[in-house]
């Protein structure tokens, strides 16, 4: 295809298309090795181009990529290895376990027996974020139901909270009550979660930090509720769970979230993302094993034999597993507390930054994201102004926003935080030159919040997931 042509056909989702060969069918006979790997490592030369220069906010969590190469290594020894099989590859109880222990340790696991000698905090290791939201979730809704008859169950969460209780909540036939949540930070109101509770209500959430505005929710006051009402309290750290308690180590100002508070009963923590490690992993914590077994699956008398597994995914790949045993024990506290303060470094400058620039407004006291909205300019023409400059920020609404999420690819450009804030200053400025009129931001992100417009995104986002999956 020439280049008038590819200019013509040009997709953003598709960007191959034309380029490289394309496959409906599999093909007749199989392609050299060399041949493909070229293809694939200029697709990947090109993509690692758009983030490794640190204009793009959160996305790639990786400590290097020198550190990608070693876990890369890791992982291809384990890479034909199914987690389940651990009889036959019994270091993938090895690591699973250690990885599981560690996190513990990370936050705080050992408190509990201060309030209960006979717990023990544990948990599993998921496939991802979502996979421990969804397996707390459903902790919750079992346990409910066998100590205490409840059949329709319900959680409280804040509306800042990951939409993957929403997807718990559609998949396991959970009420989810959703909160509001309001300025100036946009944290959970404990007086509004408590109004809710009632006979049904089986557990409350709150997030350390939010997808939003990285902020913690109140979980003293969360935990004084889990433990009047007699319900679960979990803590979705799936953000900051690997990055919260060595900024906390460093001195800043982090409320606790973990299991020094007495009423909270699990945590979500993804190891791939500040845990540094390959993507596919996280853990969830428990207070005591009793919690831990309602996640189990059995079926003692398949045909096919004994049949147990410790979360929704069966097979899992072991080689992510053992990569991200190894990120762990490689950096140590001293490498993930190296880590902490050359993100924090770039986070403060972009704080500080961002406060000088009078249209602009911090939203609460957030630590490694930053997000800011304006009550003079439209920030979704700042969108329209950073992407022009290479800038990727990530887009909030209810009400318009913007946030970066700083990580590791910031620390290895040298002062990307200055040339955020003067590209910022000069996004302010377009954005000035441009009231009245509607950015193209606003085409998507403005539409969300009646009935009517929320059908009509819906649509449009099964359409991208249909185009996706279109060849």
């Amino acid at each position: 295809m020439n280049d008038k042509n590819q200019e013509q056909n040009a997709d953003p989702f598709k960007p191959y298309k034309g380029r490289f060969k394309s496959y409906p069918n599999l093909p007749k006979k199989g392609r050299d090795q060399e041949d493909i790997f070229k293809e694939l490592s200029t697709m990947s030369e090109e993509e690692n181009a758009k983030w490794k220069n640190g204009t793009v906010s959160g996305t790639f969590y990786h400590a290097g990529d020198e550190h990608r190469v070693f876990l890369n290594e890791i992982f291809s020894l384990f890479s034909h290895v199914n987690v389940i099989q651990a009889d036959l590859c019994p270091s993938m109880s090895k690591f699973e376990s250690e990885i599981v222990a560690m996190t513990a340790s990370i936050l705080n696991g050992d408190a509990v027996k201060a309030v209960n000698p006979e717990d023990e905090v544990c948990g599993t290791v998921t496939s991802g974020g979502t996979e421990s939201i969804l397996m707390a979730m459903k902790v919750y809704r079992d346990r409910s139901f066998k100590e205490k008859g409840i059949i329709k169950p319900e959680i409280i969460k804040p509306k800042t909270a990951h939409p993957a209780f929403s997807k718990a909540g559609s998949y396991f036939g959970i009420k989810i009550i959703e909160v509001p949540t309001d300025l100036p930070d946009f944290r959970v109101d404990p007086d509004v979660v408590e109004a809710h509770i009632n006979e049904n209500t089986v557990a409350v959430i709150g997030s350390a930090g939010n997808y939003p505005y990285g902020l913690v929710d109140p979980f003293d006051r969360l935990s004084e509720l889990a433990l009047k009402y007699d319900i679960g309290l979990h803590a979705d750290g799936c953000l900051g769970g690997f990055i919260l308690p060595w900024i906390e180590k460093l001195g800043y100002d982090i409320p606790v979230f973990d299991f020094r508070l007495p009423g909270l009963t699990s945590i979500s923590a993804d190891t791939h993302k500040y845990g540094f490690g390959l993507k596919g992993t996280s853990v969830v914590l428990y207070r005591n094993k009793a919690l831990r077994r309602y996640q189990y699956f059995d079926v003692p008398d398949f045909p096919g034999g004994i049949y147990v597994s410790p979360s929704s995914s069966g097979s899992r790949s072991g080689g992510l597993t053992a990569s991200t045993w190894a990120s762990m024990v490689y950096l140590g506290e001293e490498g993930y507390m190296k880590a902490a303060r050359a993100m924090m470094t770039v986070a403060d400058a972009i704080r500080n930054g961002i406060e000088t620039i009078p249209e602009l407004i911090l939203i609460g006291d957030s630590t490694f994201v930053i997000s800011f909205r304006s009550e003079e300019i439209d920030v979704f023409h700042v969108n329209d102004f950073m992407k022009t400059k290479g800038w990727r920020f990530n887009v909030l609404q209810l009400p318009p926003a913007l946030h970066f999420c700083v990580t590791m690819p910031q620390t290895q450009v040298p002062d990307v935080a200055g040339c955020l804030i003067e590209d910022l200053k000069s996004g302010v400025a377009y954005a000035r030159s441009r009231s009245g009129t509607v950015a193209e931001t606003t085409a998507l992100y403005g539409m969300a919040g009646s009935v009517e417009n929320n059908q009509v995104v819906s649509e449009l986002l099964s359409a991208y997931l249909d185009h996706f999956y279109t060849v």
